[in-house]
């Protein structure tokens, strides 16, 4: 008997993946209507993909975020950006990205109340809700790849 490979779950059900595309899209203009930019958005995409080691999600993101204005150098460092600081990433970012953490690392020990308040020296509540939208559909869209395996994407940028 042959082993069935797992199959591609977007293409299986790919109503089910375009509701979540479709979502993905709402989520970014609401994201860009509350003032945040791609440069963000994409710099938080990355991070959870480097988080749940999503292949195919990186492969997308990480030219994605040059194009939008990431320097090499913050990509290089995300990883420790809590270690490089001011001096590499903005207040915006470094709000974005610990408000990401927090919702892809679930810690009991993190409360996500004492995070959100932090985050609101940099951001509106507008923006922290966009950046919890962006931080929970880029979590589904790695599980989706994880999921199927997916391979990498070449991509240019």
């Amino acid at each position: 008997m042959t082993r069935m490979r797992r199959p591609f779950i977007d293409k299986e059900l790919p109503d089910v993946y375009k509701a979540m595309t479709k979502a993905s899209v709402a989520s970014r203009t609401a994201s860009n209507d509350a003032g945040l930019g791609d440069d963000t958005i994409e710099l938080v995409n990355v991070r959870v993909s480097q988080i749940n080691r999503c292949l195919t999600c990186l492969s997308l993101h990480a030219p994605r975020a040059r194009t939008a204005g990431i320097s090499q150098r913050q990509l290089d460092v995300l990883p420790a950006w809590r270690d490089a600081g001011k001096a590499v990433y903005t207040g915006v970012q470094r709000a974005s990205l610990a408000l990401a953490e927090a919702l892809t690392v679930l810690d009991p020990e993190v409360d996500l109340d004492d995070v959100a308040a932090e985050a609101s020296e940099h951001l509106t509540a507008q923006q922290i809700a966009a950046v919890q939208w962006t931080t929970t559909l880029i979590n589904a869209f790695n599980r989706i790849s994880i999921a199927s395996g997916h391979p990498a994407l070449n991509v240019k940028g």
